[in-house]
């Protein structure tokens, strides 16, 4: 199977509409005010989180993106050339750099990070990303994963146990940039971190992905996220000395074919946040 990183990004959104959590959204859009708001999203993806909020939560202003990818940057231009209820800003940049360059330039009213914080340096980051809101300004954060992966049915006990864990292990080891990142408890990480850099939480609450099968297929392209996941383990997990390659090798195809079939269940924990900065 061909991989490719904007398929599984559009091929999550459905599995995200239905995580995201709806105490915390709701918290959000009752704090906005109504009017022209200006918001920055950072490590915006393929622009998801743009269809959600805006003309919801967020009508009028400008929504700044920040990505360092230049494909993403791309795809979220075609994905909204014209016809949004805001003014779009693309801005292909490194996020470390953005904060940087951007500090006492420009405020936002609202910051946003989808599935991001758990990929960077967050005690390092957020005070840099807080500098930018405007003072009372808020901030979204939601799907930071949080220490649980499960895959059904169990097919092999004992290594089901060891794939995850060294799975997540790799999140733990992992440095983008030589920089840390969030590692496998992030989200529940960021309920210490954000204070710590001088935001108050409002509300917080699961998100997990829940992805099952109804009637032996998956909904819109959901076994092809699932497919995409699987390389996720493959890619991290390979070469492992922790793990019997051959036996990996045995696991990971029989949990494709699960897919094929319409067996596989998978469950990620996920936690949302949204806060503020102080007035």
């Amino acid at each position: 199977m061909e991989y490719d990183f904007a398929r599984y990004l559009a091929a999550k959104e459905t599995v995200e509409d239905r995580a995201l959590n709806g105490h915390v959204r709701a918290a959000l859009a009752r704090a906005l005010l109504p009017g022209p708001l200006d918001v920055l999203e950072v490590g915006a993806g393929g622009g998801a989180m743009i269809a959600r909020l805006s003309g919801r939560e967020v009508a009028g202003g400008r929504y700044t993106v920040v990505d360092a990818a230049p494909a993403n940057a791309i795809a979220i231009r075609r994905r909204f050339p014209a016809a949004l209820p805001v003014e779009l800003e693309v801005v292909t940049a490194d996020v470390y750099a953005f904060a940087a360059q951007e500090r006492g330039r420009r405020q936002w009213d609202l910051l946003v990070a989808h599935a991001f914080l758990d990929l960077v340096d967050a005690p390092r980051l957020l005070p840099e990303l807080f500098a930018l809101l405007r003072p009372g300004g808020y901030f979204y954060f939601p799907v930071n994963f949080d220490g649980l992966t499960a895959l059904q049915p169990v097919i092999d006990p004992p290594f089901d146990d060891e794939v995850i864990a060294v799975y997540h292990r790799t999140m733990d080891e992992r440095r983008h940039d030589g920089r840390p990142t969030g590692g496998s408890r992030a989200g529940r990480e960021l309920l210490t971190q954000i204070p710590a850099a001088g935001g108050e939480i409002i509300a917080a609450g699961a998100s997990d992905w829940v992805v099952w099968p109804r009637g032996g297929a998956y909904p819109a392209d959901e076994a092809y996220f699932l497919h995409h996941m699987l390389q996720f383990f493959e890619s991290s997990l390979t070469g492992r000395p922790e793990l019997d390659a051959a036996r990996l090798r045995a696991w990971l195809a029989r949990r494709r074919a699960q897919i094929d079939t319409g067996e596989l269940i998978l469950i990620v924990h996920q936690l949302d946040v949204f806060g503020r900065v102080p007035g």
